[in-house]
Order: C-alpha cells, then structure tokens, then sequence
C-alpha cells in the first residue's frame, strides 16, 4: 500500500482565530510546505475558491489539492438545501481532482468561541439523530454520484464529537465515510486505533495531529474552551506527543488505506515556527509509515 502526505495550511495561519498567521501570505504556506517535503495542501482561508485561480497556483509549487473542510448545517436545514448550498464547494473539489470531502455538522457548534468551554458542545435530542442521520446518508449518497466521497469530521465542539457518536452515525448512515483525527478523537476520550479497526473500510481521509497530554489535561481540568486549549499547545504534530501512531498506522497498513495522511496541527504561529514544525510533521510521519511499512508517494 502507499499514501500521499499532505498538510494543512493551520500550521501557518488558522481559520478559527484569523489574527493567527493572519500577517502570512499563501505564497509563504505553500512555498514551506513543499520545501518541507509535502506533496498537497488542504484548503484554508487565504486560499482562492475557483478552480481557475487556484488551480494555476497550486501546479506552480508542484502541489495538489488534497480536500477542504465544508460546513453543514443539516440540523437546520433540508437535504435539498444542503446539496444546493455545497456545490461550489464540490465543484472546486472535483476539477481540481480531489475525490474527499472534509464534511462537518456546524449547527450550535462552539469551537470556535474562545470564551465557551467545549464540554458545552451541542449534543443532539433523541429527536433529532435520526432527521440528521437520514439528512446525513442522503447528501453522502449524492456526493457519491458525483465522485467524491463524504469523509465525515468528527470534531470537539460539534455534535459529533466522541467515541459513541461517531459509533452511532456510523451504524445510522451506512453510506457516511469516516475522517479518522487522532487529534480530536484523543481529546474527547476515545481510542483512534480502535475507531480505525471498527471502521477501517470506511476511512476516506485521516488528520495527523499529536497530543501534549499534560496540556490537554489541563485544558480539561481548568473547563477551557476550544481554542484557549490551542492558544495553550494541547496539539503538536504527529510524533510530538502522546499519541500512538504505530497502532494507528497498522490498521491502516492492515486495511490497505490509500488515501491521504494530512499532518494538521493548530498552534500559535509566532510560538511553534510554521516551517520547523511542518518539517517535524512531515519527517515523523515518513518515518512512523516507514516503520509501519507503508510506502509514501509524491
């Protein structure tokens, strides 16, 4: 088996909190992502949104667009709207060859509010799973028409967020793909390789982000939002922390995961140098897969 790396533009500048790296131009992110060895790039706020600006850019750095993160709002909304509302967004996927889309459910979301502890994330009534399950398999089934898959982020601060909610969209929308976040799946208490091993045919998309445990144990001790524990250093790149990534990794292998492994780890530029850590990202992970005996492709 074989992957692509690929990074996120976090590393530079940061989409929840905009005065992070707001000074770096695309030109820097995508010039020090491949000089740091990355062969694409996930979308963030400074990137272009049509494919003929973006498109151009990206060949000039010799990099691909890997996905982007889109936000559904199908708590309060209908599929048919939904599916009306994602599509200049899949149209950028799709022509510039991207065949994942980092799908999240945003509705009363709070991670990105500084001063919300994210234990007050939304949690969905008992009412409301099986309308958004439905909603959710449907836009899934027309993203698969359409050549792209619905890799699902479960993510801290949105509704689904923990071990047991990713269980149960996952047995309630069969047509649902997983993106696999060991980040954010360690910081709301579960175990990545053992969602990995439950799901492994169902992976379309893995983040790479590492844990600094005594921070984020803090952060929970302490009731800190979202982003006051990223502000802190709660995630690292991927071999800087307290993750295991071997486990990880040989599931993968075990499943013959072909997909992307996105290094994406949100940290305060002017304290964790863009450039020295995607360097640090990108060579633990080459070397964790090459321990795991996976190869890298550019």
């Amino acid at each position: 088996m074989s992957v692509r790396i690929g990074i996120n533009p976090l590393t530079w500048t940061n989409d929840d909190m905009p005065a992070l790296g707001a000074e770096t131009p695309l030109e820097v992110c995508l010039s020090e992502g491949k000089e740091a060895g990355y062969a694409g790039f996930e979308l963030g706020q400074k990137f272009p949104r049509t494919p003929e600006i973006l498109g151009p850019i990206l060949d000039n750095h010799g990099l691909s667009l890997v996905s982007g993160w889109y936000s559904s709002n199908l708590l309060e909304r209908s599929v048919d709207d939904e599916i009306e509302a994602l599509q200049p967004h899949l149209h950028l996927l799709k022509t510039l060859g991207a065949t994942a889309m980092v799908f999240c459910e945003v509705s009363r979301c709070v991670h990105g509010e500084m001063e919300t502890p994210v234990r007050n994330r939304p949690q969905m009534s008992p009412t409301e799973w099986p309308v958004f399950l439905e909603r959710l398999e449907e836009v899934a089934k027309y993203l698969e028409t359409q050549g792209v898959s619905m890799a699902y982020h479960h993510h801290m601060g949105t509704v689904i967020e923990t071990e047991a909610d990713i269980d149960r969209m996952m047995q309630g929308a069969p047509s649902v793909g997983l993106l696999l976040d060991s980040g954010h799946l360690t910081f709301a208490g579960g175990d990545p390789a053992a969602v990995a091993r439950r799901y492994a045919n169902r992976i379309k998309h893995v983040h790479c982000k590492d844990i600094r445990k005594s921070v984020m144990e803090d952060a929970k001790n302490r009731n800190l939002s979202f982003l006051q524990a990223v502000l802190n250093g709660a995630f690292t790149v991927p071999g800087d922390g307290c993750i295991d990534y071997p486990s990880i990794l040989a599931v993968l292998k075990e499943s013959s995961y072909e997909g992307w492994l996105v290094v994406e780890a949100e940290q305060d530029p002017s304290i964790a140098h863009p450039l020295t850590y995607a360097k640090l990202g990108y060579a633990n992970l080459t070397k964790l897969c090459s321990d795991a005996g996976i190869s890298v492709n550019q």
